[in-house]
């Protein structure tokens, strides 16, 4: 019990203060003519505490106590008992009354000469003023509209490799860049020797070819290979990327990476399933293990997609937009066929918009 209680101590307190026995057995030890150094190695003491409890020590054990630190006579300045008389009379005919007017009538009605701040103390000490806790509002997130297609939104971010991975003979950092389908949970996964607006680049372009569809959004951070930080005429070489394939670049807010939670959430994955456990030797053996760990995190069951795979459900959503897309394209040939013999202008209308939908198809 005695452990439990001194190890919360530990916890809580900064200066554990000696227990009666340490202070018996030091001043025992020191009436017994040995070294002052000595006694304070080995009860880890100051040199004064122990003339201090040699001073007040008369052979009994309640001596080295601590005496009470509060003063024999009160304050020259406190308030006297003819004063909180009156502040307590007036309170109990006035319960209501503030501590303004509760001044105002016992300076111009008793005399009273003191400083209102004087007389808040004291109310606060006679306990008419409570302290009030502060009602911290807990953090309500605002819903986020996950995206129910895949293509709609694309998260992108970066981290370090960790160096106790690399075990190589040349000291040299990597860089793992990460793209996610918000709908999906899909992720690409590839390292890069420097964080460079050229390696976004790349990467996005990379991404592209892997996922075999281009987004209409990328979502990133503020980080310097994503945008400027400073308001400039030159435009990032990624945004010029984005507009070249027809692609809105979003940024989150400053300092707010939880906006891009998805993404910062696999990279915690990642630090638990790859990282704690990888040894790489060179830059091609960590491509060469990170695709693997790719292609095996794909593959793992996530609560949030009703315990789906990030693949599984892919297909699932490449389903359901075939289906609709069926639907939709049945619909409008057989509005072809009926207004083709009405209207030419607008059957012609109709046949470029199938042709369209026939073409999504094929790319999916």
């Amino acid at each position: 019990m005695n452990t439990i209680i001194t190890e919360n101590l530990k916890n809580t307190q900064r200066y554990i203060p000696h227990t009666l026995e340490t202070r018996l057995a030091a001043v025992k030890t020191y009436r017994n003519n040995n070294s002052i150094n000595f006694i304070c190695r080995r009860y880890k003491i100051s040199k004064a505490s122990l003339m201090r409890w040699n001073k007040k020590y008369n052979g009994t054990k309640e001596s080295l106590m601590d005496k009470s630190h509060k003063p024999h006579s009160p304050h020259p300045n406190a308030h006297t008992l003819e004063e909180l008389t009156w502040i307590k009379n007036l309170i109990k005919r006035n319960p209501n009354i503030s501590m303004i007017e509760l001044y105002a009538k016992l300076k111009f009605n008793k005399g009273y000469k003191r400083h209102p701040c004087s007389l808040f103390r004291i109310l606060r000490k006679l306990g008419f003023y409570k302290d009030v806790e502060k009602k911290v509002k807990p953090y309500i997130p605002k819903p986020y509209n996950t995206p129910k297609a895949i293509g709609e939104k694309w998260q992108l971010d970066v981290k370090y490799v960790p160096k106790r991975c690399y075990t190589g003979c040349h000291p040299d950092k990597f860089y793992q860049y990460t793209m996610i389908d918000e709908a999906s949970r899909e992720r690409f996964i590839y390292p890069f020797k420097e964080q460079s607006s050229y390696s976004t680049v790349q990467f996005v372009q990379m991404a592209i070819s892997y996922f075999g569809y281009k987004p209409k959004i990328i979502q990133t951070d503020n980080g310097f290979e994503f945008t400027h930080f400073k308001n400039t005429k030159r435009i990032h070489p990624f945004d010029v990327l984005c507009n070249q394939l027809n692609i809105r670049h979003q940024l989150i807010r400053l300092r707010t990476p939880r906006h891009n939670g998805k993404v910062e959430r696999s990279h915690r994955n990642d630090n638990e399933r790859f990282y704690k456990y990888l040894s790489f030797y060179s830059y091609n053996d960590l491509i060469c293990q990170m695709k693997k760990y790719l292609y095996r995190s794909n593959r793992l069951p996530m609560q949030i997609l009703n315990w789906l795979t990030p693949v599984e459900k892919r297909q699932e959503l490449q389903r359901s937009y075939l289906l609709c897309n069926s639907i939709i394209s049945g619909f409008y040939f057989s509005l072809f066929c009926l207004t083709s013999f009405t209207n030419v202008h607008f059957s012609k209308k109709i046949s470029s918009y199938f042709v369209e939908l026939q073409l999504i198809r094929v790319k999916i």
